[in-house]
């Protein structure tokens, strides 16, 4: 019969295949039982109890066992991590299920999302970089809203990326330091329209995490599209680690649709770090306040939540014709009432959320060469 050792050092053959690692590595090999009749026995630990590739560990260890000289018969077994152990395997993977080093020099990956479209996120979204910026912050946007791509034109921004030394593709920076990717800096023309189903979803999100050299961040903010569903198990496998911000207006349609994506996010273990209400009651300048969309939504999905309402931003035009012409309106116009209030939405998320990485006035210059790389299909 072979040793436990010679035992433990076969199901190192035994690769998981969304992490890359074998299960030895991994920590999920349990426990390994010898019978007299030549039986090895061999309990696996799965990070969740349906999960998908089961099949594909025990024929993995019943291969790699079953080729040892004395072994006459493989059975395998199956538990699940504990809450400790799944921590632990978080902290030794890093970011999620992304290659060892991808994302590691960013501080907080913020999800910015709605659950429905027509609210203003990606307005929210540009403009919270923007005055993050401000706040002497490191900062990236990653428009992940393959089909309703919009990051590029709120930002002024549009071309195409070139890739450096190490392969990696090279952000575009607007306003001086905002980094930016978006589907729309791989496309042949501006505008062209995107009919990618889920799986290409997921892997374009990948690729964006993963081949795109953001260098040292303390924010990166992440533009989810409407109807977060598929994009937050992505997040969830890819990076545990993130946080959901929630944007809504004050009308209960929208709070109510944005209560479901958040506890969609909630389901699969991702944090809300805080609401946003866009489109709040505005004062006209003759003095009269007006509340298009109603009032209240956003402190009622706060309380819901129980998470801070980071701000409330009036309904205002000049927030809307800005973002139209690429200047986000904490930029152009800081004391404008829509600006304040993201700005301090922005000073309110950096006091919920840690800083890990130093602070940069301004994104080190990239070695870039060759040609920008295609995106996957």
């Amino acid at each position: 019969m072979p040793t436990e050792d010679q035992v433990t050092e076969a199901l190192r053959a035994v690769v998981d295949p969304e992490l890359h690692k074998d299960i030895v590595e991994l920590g999920m090999v349990r426990e390994i039982v010898f019978h007299d009749d030549g039986h090895v026995h061999v309990t696996v630990s799965l990070t969740t109890p349906g999960c998908p590739i089961r099949s594909h560990f025990e024929q993995g260890v019943a291969k790699a066992v079953s080729a040892l000289d004395g072994v006459s018969r493989v059975s395998t077994d199956f538990d699940v991590l504990s809450a400790d152990e799944k921590e632990g395997l978080k902290q030794k993977l890093g970011r999620g299920n992304l290659p060892a080093g991808a994302l590691a020099q960013v501080g907080n990956v913020i999800c910015v999302g709605s659950g429905k479209g027509g609210v203003g996120k990606s307005t929210i979204a540009t403009n919270l970089a923007a005055a993050l910026w401000a706040e002497g912050k490191s900062v990236a946007c990653l428009d992940a809203d393959v089909w309703g791509y919009s990051i590029p034109r709120m930002l002024g921004i549009h071309g195409k990326p070139k890739i450096s030394d190490q392969r990696k593709i090279m952000p575009l920076i607007a306003h001086g330091g905002i980094r930016a990717i978006s589907i729309e800096f791989f496309l042949e023309e501006q505008d062209q329209a995107i009919t990618w189903r889920g799986p290409m979803l997921h892997k374009a999100i990948r690729q964006f995490l993963e081949d795109v050299d953001w260098g040292e961040l303390d924010y990166l903010l992440i533009d989810l599209p409407p109807g977060t569903g598929a994009v937050s198990m992505t997040l969830a496998q890819l990076l545990p680690q993130s946080q959901f911000l929630m944007v809504t207006t004050p009308q209960p349609a929208a709070q109510k649709v944005a209560k479901r994506a958040a506890d969609t996010a909630k389901r699969y273990d991702l944090s809300i770090c805080g609401v946003i209400e866009n489109m709040s009651p505005f004062t006209a300048p003759d003095g009269q306040r007006h509340a298009i969309f109603g009032e209240g939504g956003g402190q009622e999905l706060a309380d819901e939540l129980d998470v801070p309402l980071l701000g409330k931003v009036p309904l205002q035009e000049e927030l809307r014709v800005a973002a139209d012409e690429g200047q986000p309106l904490v930029l152009r116009d800081p004391d404008d009432p829509a600006a304040q209030a993201i700005s301090h939405a922005a000073r309110g998320l950096i006091a919920a959320t840690p800083e890990t990485v130093p602070i940069l006035q301004a994104p080190p210059e990239p070695v870039v060469t060759g040609t920008p790389l295609p995106m996957a299909p």
